[in-house]
């Protein structure tokens, strides 16, 4: 019976994938917002659709197993996501806009992080690393919310939907790697090991590493970045050479290569998100995705945005708790600085940005508004500085309303603003530098991208 239980779950839940965003679409609402929305509803602290579906059908099988399967169907959703956007991104292009690319990075990640270290210090003084902790969690971005978003609104191939992926993947980054620094200090003043990482770094004792530990985490991330963008492609060309264009045994080679690089990447603390990112970067290097009309390319987008990937936001949404929002009023005024801190940090950083990268004010604040939402990373983030004590609760419970408050609003007004104030991305000065643009599709099989 427990395996008829999850077919007809999962029967529900392609149902609604399917359906859900299409009804919605005519109130400008995006797929991406439309599958948390209803995850929203069916999950644990919605009508819990679940829980009644298992006690009619499931005949008392564990329901904790079936949201068990949903965030395991969410995480590798996780995962093909990021990889489709690194296979979204060309190194060629992003080198000849990188003057967008860099000013977006730099402005998006120093603002907000000033921000995110001033609310915390002003009720916090003393607390120096729990300062870089919220400054690490104000910096980073939800690059599973902008991607769907851009893609969904057929700007990832303009100058400005390349500009905003790509600094939010670096932007992610660099928050990651300070997190991940600020754990390892607050690990030799107390010792112990991080609960639930796989990281080398977590696992041995800190004082083995000494004043050298932050050059050498560095270094090994640039090791790792450098193997995966430029290493794996040619494993890749020469292992894929021997297989047919219409060979299915293909997607599965991707599939272990992709897990691969992500399960190495969690072994030197980089984040999923980020290793399934430079994963995608890499594969799109292989010319073998470009034969015959992307058949390989295709292929792997029907799984994911057919199958895996609606289950990401279906998870997301189940684990919403918008009675968190009624929460005491003492704690009010923290989380009212944290939402309007990061929504004011962003939205300027972004607009400065590109403003200074030459784009028109309107498409500057969609930029800056794209960078708003605050998800996954965030979240597990502020899980484990929660864990190590590294952030006051009172803290977190901030984090996970700002969540809240900027998932699913914000994908929604930028639509709108996009739609409403029409804005066009198809002008010469939005088309990306000629002749790098196609450059991709039209490579040969036997050539190596550069």
């Amino acid at each position: 019976m427990g395996g008829l239980t999850f077919l007809i779950l999962f029967l529900l839940l392609m149902t609604l994938a399917a359906l859900v965003p299409q009804l919605l679409r005519r109130f400008h609402i995006p797929a991406v917002v439309s599958m948390m929305i209803t995850g929203m509803a069916i999950g644990p602290h919605g009508f819990d659709l679940v829980s009644r579906l298992n006690a009619v059908i499931g005949r008392g099988y564990p329901t904790e197993q079936l949201y068990t399967v949903i965030d395991a169907m969410g995480l590798l959703g996780l995962v093909f996501l990021m990889a489709l956007a690194g296979m979204e991104v060309n190194l060629r292009i992003l080198m000849s806009e990188k003057r967008a690319v860099g000013l977006l990075s730099v402005f998006t990640f120093a603002i907000p992080a000033a921000a995110g270290y001033a609310v915390y210090a002003l009720y916090q003084p003393s607390d120096i690393l729990g300062s870089w902790v919220y400054a690490s969690l104000f910096a980073s971005h939800s690059v599973g919310i902008v991607f769907p978003v851009i893609r969904e609104l057929n700007v990832v191939r303009t100058r400005f939907g390349l500009a905003v992926l790509a600094s939010t993947v670096i932007t992610d980054l660099l928050s990651l790697i300070l997190l991940a620094i600020v754990v390892q200090l607050k690990r030799h003043e107390s010792g112990g090991e991080v609960i639930g990482s796989i990281s080398v770094f977590d696992q041995v004792d800190p004082s083995l590493f000494g004043h050298t530990f932050i050059p050498l985490f560095v270094l090994v991330i640039a090791l790792y970045l450098i193997v995966a963008v430029w290493v794996l492609p040619t494993l890749l060309r020469r292992l894929l050479a021997h297989l047919e264009p219409n060979d299915d045994s293909r997607v599965t080679f991707f599939l272990m290569g992709l897990l691969i690089v992500v399960f190495v990447g969690e072994l030197i603390g980089v984040s999923i998100i980020v290793g399934a990112f430079i994963a995608g970067i890499a594969f799109v290097r292989v010319p073998t995705f470009h034969e015959r009309g992307r058949i390989l390319h295709k292929k792997i987008e029907g799984i994911g945005y057919g199958f895996v990937i609606p289950f990401l936001f279906l998870s997301i949404g189940m684990k919403s708790d918008l009675a968190i929002l009624a929460e005491g009023p003492e704690n009010l005024m923290i989380t009212l600085l944290t939402v309007v801190g990061l929504v004011g940090s962003k939205v300027f950083s972004g607009w400065a940005g590109l403003r200074l990268a030459g784009f028109s004010n309107k498409k500057a604040v969609c930029a800056g508004l794209m960078t708003v939402p605050q998800l996954s990373a965030t979240l597990a983030a502020a899980a484990v500085a929660l864990e190590l004590e590294l952030l006051n609760p009172v803290f977190f419970n901030a984090i996970v309303v700002l969540s809240i408050v900027t998932t699913i609003p914000v994908p929604i007004l930028v639509k709108l603003m996009i739609v409403k104030g029409k804005i066009q991305f198809d002008s010469v000065d939005d088309q990306l530098t000629p002749g790098l643009a196609g450059a991709e599709e039209q490579a040969e099989p036997d050539e190596e991208l550069i």
